[in-house]
C-alpha cells in the first residue's frame, strides 16, 4: 500500500528509489508503468495521467523485478518480437540496445541458456530499445558480477547525460550513492526522506574525535550533552555538531584531541536513520 506518495524525476536525472522490504517500491513502479491500478490520486508521466487518454507509456522503458522472455527463442528474437508489438520500429534499435546492454555477444543464444545476469542485461536492452524519454528500473543489478555492476552504473549515467529521466530502485546502496543525483526513501508506503544525494548525506555528517586513551572517560563526560557514539577507546563519533563546537567543549575540560574531523555519512547510514528498522530491498 502506498499513501500520499509524491516525488518527481527530471530529465537528465537519476533518482534512487529506496525502502525496506514491503515499503511499496515495486507497487509504486507498477503503477507508474500501468501494471497496477491507482485507487486514489494519480500516477503521472510527462504531466499526463497513466492510463488516461493517449498513452504516455510508449515514451517509457521499464524493467520490473526479473524480466520475462520466451526461453526457447534467442535474445535477439525476443527483442524483435517486442519491438514489432509496439509502434513503428526504430532502425537498428535491437542491435544498438543489445550492444549498449553488453549482451550482443550472446544475442543469438537461446534465453533458456542465459545466466541471471545475462537475462538482466537483456531486460535492460528491452527497456532501452525504443530510446525512451524515461526509464524505470527495479533492481537492474540483480545477478550482475562486479564488472557488470560497474558497466551498469556507467550506462545509467550515460543515458541520463543524454537527457533521459531515470528512476532506479536498488538495494545496492553504495551503487545508488555513486550514480544517483537525488534519492527518495519510503517506508510503509510513505515518503520518509528525499533530496539531493550530497545534501542528504551532508545533513547526516558527523565529527570524528580521537583523544589520548587516558582522556577517554573525561571526553565522554565533556561531550555528554551531544549525541555521541563511542567507537573505541579514545575514539568518538559526534552527530549534529560542528567541529568548532566539539573542540570548544573539549577545551573547556582541558582536553586537546589528536583529531577532530568531519565525516560524511554513507547512504546506508542515512537509509537506516530514515527508516529506523528492517533491511534493504
Amino acid at each position: 500500500m502506498v499513501d500520499d506518495l509524491g516525488f518527481s524525476v527530471e530529465a537528465g536525472q537519476v533518482v534512487g528509489f529506496l525502502g525496506p522490504n514491503g515499503a511499496g517500491k515495486t507497487t509504486t513502479i507498477r503503477m507508474l508503468l500501468g501494471m497496477s491500478r491507482v485507487t486514489s490520486g494519480s500516477a503521472r508521466l510527462f504531466g499526463a495521467s497513466v492510463g488516461r487518454g493517449p498513452s504516455v507509456l510508449a515514451q517509457v522503458g521499464g524493467m520490473v523485478e526479473e524480466p520475462a522472455f520466451y526461453p526457447w527463442m534467442s535474445g535477439r528474437a525476443n527483442l524483435e518480437v517486442a519491438l514489432r508489438s509496439g509502434d513503428d520500429a526504430l532502425p537498428d534499435a535491437v542491435p544498438e540496445a543489445l550492444e549498449r546492454a553488453g549482451i550482443d555477444h550472446a544475442a543469438d543464444q537461446k534465453v533458456k541458456e542465459y545466466s541471471q545476469g545475462m537475462r538482466q542485461r537483456l531486460g535492460l536492452a528491452a527497456a532501452m530499445m525504443r530510446r525512451p524519454r524515461a526509464l524505470i528500473l527495479d533492481e537492474p543489478a540483480n545477478g550482475l558480477d562486479p564488472q557488470g555492476i560497474r558497466e551498469l552504473r556507467e550506462l545509467v549515467r550515460s543515458l541520463a547525460d543524454e537527457g533521459a529521466a531515470i528512476l532506479l530502485s536498488s538495494h545496492q546502496l553504495g551503487e545508488v550513492e555513486q550514480v544517483c543525483d537525488r534519492v527518495v526513501i519510503i517506508d510503509r508506503g510513505c515518503l520518509v526522506a528525499q533530496g539531493d544525494t550530497d545534501a542528504l548525506l551532508k545533513a547526516s555528517s558527523r565529527i570524528r574525535v580521537e583523544v589520548p586513551s587516558p582522556q577517554d572517560a573525561a571526553t565522554s563526560v565533556a561531550l555528554g550533552l551531544l549525541p555521541v557514539e563511542r567507537v573505541g577507546i579514545g575514539s568518538f563519533l559526534v552527530r549534529a555538531a560542528a567541529g568548532h563546537v566539539v573542540s570548544e567543549l573539549l577545551s573547556r575540560s582541558g582536553i586537546y584531541p589528536d583529531t577532530v574531523v568531519a565525516e560524511r555519512a554513507t547512504l546506508e547510514e542515512r537509509f537506516f536513520e530514515a527508516t529506523e528498522h528492517g533491511g534493504v530491498s
